[in-house]
């Protein structure tokens, strides 16, 4: 196995995939990259055994065609420390493989190909093609409110609840909602639900672009991504996504409209002085503004008035301010419309134009 490949060529395919390889695997075949040379297709393979990540491109000439693995690190480490129009001459020979750049010379160890896991091959159930902008959208407006680390390791995960006419991703902690529908025509029988756990849904932010479209493909226990540069492809998570419906506040006889930024700068510098663990914020509406106070255990205080559209009963409610801030950092459009009832139910936070996301915070006691 022989080829030339520019250095750049190269490195942009290999600093996709090496963000999936984990640095310290109990196989030590999980800290390589396959490297896979078909004609003068060239492919690039890393996995945790969670996701798999396939990034393609062309060589410049090539020779004799086959699979091998090498370190990750240390191969992407060779090729950003080249010269930008550097070209590399790749060799394999005696299960070692050889690298050759101008003046530069290094060989690198290998493990057998053979050894490389590969995600099991499964009836694909259903595909939707979904532009590649739009989904990246979809993401980056709900993903923040995934939980990290939870028991309930399905909240660990966003939930792709897909039907005939629509595609709706939701994430929650327990302590907050986020969701967004987008309308489209899907060649499916029945609302399906599936749930990509959080580092599938990390990477997959991470690789779209602003071009083209992907289809997303949906099997019984993986989800795979595709378009022509790459392959990626996630395990599912195992488990029921709670009912997202019975969290949403219904009947909430209070709507405020505020500038997006203004409450956004408000509660941001509150935060300053609110109790480092609770994060724990009083909002205080009455006609016209909203009140926001915040104090902690040093005696502590903070206090901002914000100007709001608002006429009604006046309401006290406690909220985790870094909850309120996730959600107005989020939101791009210049107001944003906040739904509330009593202090013992939940705020619905949603644009109030150019966007279908809704967002619930949940109460705090304060």
């Amino acid at each position: 196995m022989h080829f030339v490949i520019s250095r750049d060529a190269l490195l942009k395919p290999l600093q996709m995939v090496s963000g999936v390889v984990e640095r310290r695997q109990t196989l030590p075949v999980l800290s390589n990259v396959l490297i896979n040379l078909d004609g003068n297709e060239l492919s690039l393979t890393g996995t945790d055994l969670e996701v798999e990540l396939i990034g393609r491109t062309a060589v410049d000439e090539a020779t004799g065609d086959g699979a091998i693995t090498v370190p990750a690190r240390k191969l992407l480490d060779i090729c950003k420390s080249l010269a930008d129009d550097a070209v590399v001459e790749f060799t394999l020979n005696d299960n070692k493989v050889t690298l050759k750049s101008g003046r530069s010379r290094f060989t690198l160890t290998t493990l057998p190909a053979a050894e490389f896991p590969g995600v099991d091959e499964e009836p694909d159930s259903f595909s939707v093609t979904i532009a590649q902008s739009r989904l990246a959208e979809l993401l980056d407006h709900t993903s923040f409110a995934m939980a990290q680390q939870d028991v309930r390791y399905y909240l660990n995960g966003m939930l792709f609840e897909v039907a005939g006419d629509y595609l709706r991703v939701v994430a929650t902690d327990g302590h907050r909602l986020a969701m967004e529908t987008l309308a489209m025509s899907n060649e499916i029988a029945e609302t399906q639900q599936l749930i990509l756990p959080r580092k599938g849904v990390m990477e997959l932010g991470r690789l779209l672009g602003e071009q083209d479209e992907i289809t997303l493909t949906f099997g019984q226990n993986h989800i795979r991504a595709q378009v022509p540069a790459f392959t990626f492809t996630s395990k599912l998570v195992d488990g029921k996504f709670p009912d997202y419906n019975r969290v949403l506040p219904k009947g909430g006889n209070k709507v405020l409209l505020g500038d997006c930024q203004a409450l956004r700068q408000a509660f941001t510098r509150v935060s300053i002085l609110s109790n480092e663990k609770y994060r724990g914020v009083r909002v205080m509406l009455s006609n016209g503004e909203l009140r926001i106070l915040a104090n902690n255990p040093e005696q502590e205080e903070a206090e901002e008035v914000v100007e709001v559209e608002y006429q009604g009963d006046e309401l006290e409610i406690g909220f985790n301010v870094s909850y309120l801030i996730d959600v107005l950092t989020t939101i791009d459009s210049k107001k944003a419309r906040i739904t509330l009832s009593d202090p013992n139910s939940s705020a619905l936070l949603e644009a109030d134009e150019g966007s279908e996301a809704l967002y619930v915070v949940m109460p705090m006691r304060l």
